[in-house]
């Protein structure tokens, strides 16, 4: 009896750890939303969490490069109240923990060699996320050349991968696969000029065996095509939600025909 409910336990356990990332496995391809707390005003959250919820987002990331905003728990709590689907922290840092999420992309910058955002900033979290019980999602982060300077090369010191060399690329996502990674996320950057090309998405998807998120640049349909074709299993959109819903819908619907 006592082996039944040892037993009992670490099932539990592992269904709890695995139940929003794998409920994506199983759902992929397909569009997660991304929500900055610094751009979009208290009186639209709801609105802006209902709306991109209802479109069939898969997940919803909320997270910001500087954070100017005090009430970030607050914030959480109205994306919560008006999604559907599940509601994921994507931290730009350590003071963007919240009770009120379901889980956590743990992040690491694989592109870069800032100490702070390979394991600094993770230190600094870890006992919030544990006593919050937070589904922790270890996901290697990894920025790609977009033809500007974004907001995250510059908060976070690091440099980005050449668009042009694919296989730098290859080797830090292989790399944050056998550290462990459940996933690794190719980012253009907020208001990247371009996304991340095709063929780095190939090259990179062709040697991973663990799910490939790309985000950055992504205005179009065409843009959220390419991206598929090339291998991507999601596609993260942000700036597009505020900018012009109705090409966030399309893109949604394009994706789910």
């Amino acid at each position: 009896m006592l082996d039944f409910f040892k037993n009992w336990i670490i099932i539990s356990t592992n269904m709890r750890h695995y139940r929003i990332w794998q409920r994506l496995n199983d759902s992929k391809p397909g569009i997660i939303a991304l929500l900055d707390p610094d751009r979009i005003p208290d009186k639209d959250v709801y609105k802006i969490a209902h709306f991109v919820s209802e479109c069939g987002t898969k997940a919803i990331l909320i997270g910001t490069s500087l954070l100017k905003k005090e009430d970030f728990d607050g914030f959480v709590l109205r994306v919560k109240k008006a999604a559907s689907c599940p509601v994921i922290l994507f931290p730009g840092g350590s003071q963007q923990i919240s009770r009120y999420a379901d889980g956590i992309f743990f992040l690491s910058l694989l592109s870069g060699r800032n100490p702070e955002f390979l394991i600094g900033e993770h230190v600094k979290s870890v006992f919030l996320i544990k006593s919050y019980g937070l589904e922790v999602i270890p996901v290697g982060y990894i920025l790609i050349s977009s033809g500007n300077y974004t907001a995250v090369e510059y908060i976070s010191n690091t440099r980005p991968i050449p668009r042009n060399k694919p296989e730098i690329a290859v080797a830090h996502a292989l790399a944050g696969e056998y550290l462990g990674m459940e996933a690794i996320y190719l980012e253009a950057g907020s208001g990247a000029e371009a996304p991340v090309p095709e063929k780095v998405v190939k090259e990179v998807k062709k040697n991973l065996s663990i799910p490939l998120i790309v985000g950055g640049g992504i205005r179009k349909e065409k843009d959220a095509r390419k991206l598929f074709d090339a291998g991507a299993d999601f596609l993260v959109l942000g700036s597009i939600i505020e900018s012009s819903p109705a090409k966030f819908k399309k893109i949604i619907q394009f994706v789910q025909s």
